[in-house]
């Protein structure tokens, strides 16, 4: 099946059978690898993607659901002397290890100050009405479909906490 993703502001047409991942269409067939496989069952956060500035796990959708769609991996966030604010931050608070869930760690967490700007409250939001507090609980939270084998959670808190100015954080008591 013909499918036109865009993907990192480039439109990339790709011929593919119907039942391939996002996943598997943005590693085997676009050779954009930073996105990571993980579990394969959506429960790591290894594969989470930006899908319409939104975040998603790569490995439960389906390439050819996400046509039209604006689609951000890693290596649409920064590269290699030229990195986002996110991927300064983590390298400068050692928010890896092993280094294989940190570009979905990354991603998710760019995602999730996209939730925040938008007043999203989450599980442990004191009032489900008002601007939520970007604190470690709030970050935590937002975070916990990310998994890291590794430990690096302090670290990954700490990049996350750093970058949120530079990012453009608006919509939180953290960035008043």
């Amino acid at each position: 099946m013909k499918v036109t993703l865009n993907v990192n502001g480039e439109g990339r047409e790709l011929d593919i059978d119907p039942r391939t991942t996002l996943l598997d269409a943005l590693r085997n067939h676009l050779d954009l690898t930073g996105s990571k496989k993980g579990c394969d069952h959506g429960q790591c956060g290894a594969c989470t993607v930006l899908v319409n500035d939104r975040r998603i796990n790569a490995c439960l959708a389906l390439a050819v659901m996400h046509e039209d769609d604006e689609i951000t991996t890693i290596e649409g966030l920064g590269q290699p002397g030229a990195l986002s604010p996110l991927q300064r931050a983590f390298v400068q608070h050692d928010g890896y290890q092993c280094g294989y869930c940190t570009p979905g760690q990354i991603v998710s967490a760019k995602g999730m100050m996209s939730e925040f700007d938008l007043g999203w409250p989450s599980n442990v939001s004191d009032d489900l009405t008002a601007i939520p507090d970007f604190s470690r609980t709030e970050i935590r939270e937002r975070m916990s479909g990310n998994l890291c084998r590794c430990s690096a959670y302090p670290g990954i808190c700490a990049a996350i906490e750093d970058a949120a100015p530079e990012e453009g954080l608006k919509n939180t008591k953290a960035a008043e």
